[in-house]
């Protein structure tokens, strides 16, 4: 009896101990294991709404039903405000500057209940501060997981619980004359809706630009009405599901003129993953220079086809040279998805980091040929590149902080500084065994938290902690 109440005991202690582990890990890390994707995480959870959910399949035309869909997205489609240019805080009122500074608005949508946000990066590109302003008025300040120019995508994060958030749809799936709901921050006016039609999709109109030529553009497009202040909102199509990332509009005038352009989910997903676990985009490449085949191209090359990507030059080294691929060949599929244009190709290749490898199909002098092409990184490598962390900036070296430290002093995450040194630290005043919990009210969870943030800051910055003795303590550090 004694034996089988101390096996009793023992199985108890366990389960109890790898509960508080699990809930430890939820409270005080604050990120998503890296094994369990965006839309891993939306698929063990579920999106409230009271309404009626009742259709499964798209309304016909005598009987179009947006409201369901804009009930489902706005809570979860915010406001950003971002601020540019150095800043100006002192401890001392008298010592701040009265220069107004730049600000800029924008949109985002929440992507998990537990803070993670998708936006435009030109919206938050070069901002010294990110506020997040939810349909509920809620506010948070919001930090930088990663950014990719290339795509015009960034991952912001909040500290916040149980938030409404968008699931991912299938832009694969979506055609031209398909109803979608654009939703953003136009001109200020929250939380506005706007109804259209896909009228074209991957589309090319070189509004990104890269050093490396790396740009990606396979844009949705669309008649939604959208504005300045869209930028970074959702399109979704009538369940209720992303389906893209509104990015631009086709004006003459810096207004809506007729038709706007969203960034693919199936590109967003990709993208959102690689930051989170990363830090940085992971990029495979074919290694080709391309054109799109048009009829004259065809013509004059005297090719057998009139659509597909003809192959311009290749690199030596590169993924295409080692499968197989020879300059003049002409591409038609990846991944047995036709491509039509160079736009296609792009984004079907993009989908995939480097190591992994693409079925490329191909015709050359009149022959189909289909060949495995196993992808590399603009540096010609296959491996995965995460982002460092350091942990020594500007005189100080920086630890993360134990679970039983937080828990003595009833903190969610922070960073000590355990070494200082001349610099900017010791010049603000600040003491070793500082813990920092927020920068300009955005809070440190770890050093990857501080690095990400400093890395954005210019002038002044608000720093708050507490001593490990449990001495609240507020400084002015000029960045």
């Amino acid at each position: 009896m004694k034996r089988t109440l101390l096996i009793l005991t023992v199985i108890l202690s366990a389960f109890i101990g790898a509960t508080l582990g699990i809930l430890f890990t939820i409270r005080y890390l604050d990120v998503t294991p890296s094994y369990l994707s965006i839309e891993e995480h939306q698929k063990s959870k579920s999106v409230n709404y009271k309404g009626d959910t009742s259709f499964t399949t798209f309304p016909s035309a005598a009987g179009l039903n947006f409201e369901v869909a804009a009930q489902l997205i706005t809570p979860a489609v915010v406001h950003i405000r971002t601020i540019y240019g150095p800043g100006n805080f002192s401890l001392n009122p008298l010592e701040r500057s009265s220069n107004p500074e730049a600000q800029s608005t924008g949109s985002g949508v929440v992507i998990s209940d537990d803070g993670f946000i998708v936006t435009n990066y030109h919206v938050i590109e070069e901002a010294n501060s990110i506020e997040i302003v939810m349909n509920n008025n809620q506010r948070f300040f919001a930090k930088v997981v990663g950014s990719d120019p290339t795509t015009d995508l960034a991952l912001l994060k909040v500290k916040a619980k149980g938030l409404p958030f968008v699931k991912y749809g299938n832009s694969d799936a979506i055609t031209p004359g398909q109803w979608v709901l654009a939703v953003g921050n136009p001109f200020d006016l929250n939380s506005t809706v706007t109804a259209g039609i896909v009228s074209a999709k991957a589309r090319n109109i070189g509004i990104l630009h890269d050093r490396n030529n790396l740009q990606i553009e396979s844009f949705i497009q669309t008649d939604a009405a959208v504005n300045p202040g869209n930028s970074g909102g959702a399109l979704v199509n009538l369940k209720g599901e992303l389906i893209g990332i509104n990015s631009a509009i086709a004006t003459a005038t810096g207004a809506y003129s007729g038709y706007s352009f969203a960034i693919p989910v199936s590109l967003v997903k990709k993208i959102m993953d690689d930051l989170l676990e990363f830090g940085e985009v992971q990029r495979g490449l074919l290694g080709i220079r391309i054109e799109d085949v048009t009829a004259d191209r065809a013509e004059k090359r005297h090719l057998d086809v009139i659509r597909g990507v003809y192959v311009s030059d290749v690199n030596k080294g590169g993924a295409a040279e080692e499968a197989g691929i020879e300059q003049g060949d002409v591409i038609t599929a990846i991944n047995k998805h036709l491509v039509s244009n160079m736009s296609e190709l792009q984004e079907w290749v993009a989908r995939n980091r480097p190591g992994q490898g693409v079925s490329v199909t191909y015709r050359r002098n009149g022959h189909e040929f289909q060949v495995k092409a196993k992808l590399k990184n603009f540096e010609g490598s296959e491996r995965l590149k995460k982002k460092e962390v350091e942990y020594e900036m500007a005189g100080a070296v920086f630890e993360e902080l134990g679970y039983k430290e937080l828990t003595r002093l009833n903190l969610d995450g922070g960073v000590v500084i355990k070494k200082l040194e001349e610099g900017k630290w010791k010049k603000a005043g600040v003491r070793e065994e500082f813990i920092i919990t927020h920068i300009d009210k955005i809070p440190i969870d770890h050093v990857a938290d501080l690095n990400r943030i400093l890395e954005l800051k210019q002038g002044g910055i608000l720093v708050e902690g507490v001593y490990r003795e449990g001495e609240k303590a507020t400084y002015g550090v000029v960045w």
